[in-house]
C-alpha cells in the first residue's frame, strides 16, 4: 500500500505529482515505528485519494533536516504540495484518524 522512497528526487515528485500525499518516516530499530505502521496503514485505507509514502531515515538522512525531523516515526499529510497535517513520536490513532476525516471532507 505504501510506496517505498529512496531519494529526494522520488519524494519531490511524489508530493508535487498529487494532491493529498502522505510520508511515514521510519527509522530502523524503532519499535513505535515498526508498531504503528500497521495500524497507520488500516486508517489510511478509508482515506483512498490520499496517496502514501514510506521513507527510512537511514537510507535518507538529508531529509531529517528538510522536514525539521528531530525523532521518529513522523507522518506528514501535503495537500497540494504544502505540509497540513504533522504527527510525531506518540500518535493517538482516534485523533489522527479524526484529523484526516475533516480534512478528507473537503477532497472527497
Amino acid at each position: 500500500m505504501f510506496q517505498t522512497f529512496h531519494s529526494e528526487n522520488e519524494i519531490d515528485y511524489f508530493i508535487e505529482s498529487n494532491q493529498l500525499s502522505f510520508l511515514y518516516i521510519a527509522k530502523n530499530n524503532c519499535s513505535v515505528c515498526h508498531s504503528l505502521l500497521p495500524q497507520i496503514e488500516e486508517i489510511m485505507q478509508y482515506f483512498p485519494a490520499i496517496v502514501t509514502g514510506y521513507v527510512l531515515i537511514d537510507e535518507l538522512p538529508s531529509i531529517a533536516g528538510r522536514f525539521s525531523i528531530f525523532s521518529a516515526p513522523v507522518l506528514i499529510l501535503f495537500i497540494e504540495g504544502k505540509e497540513y497535517l504533522r504527527e510525531a513520536r506518540i500518535v493517538h490513532l482516534d485523533q489522527f484518524q479524526s484529523k484526516l476525516n475533516r480534512i478528507y471532507q473537503h477532497f472527497d
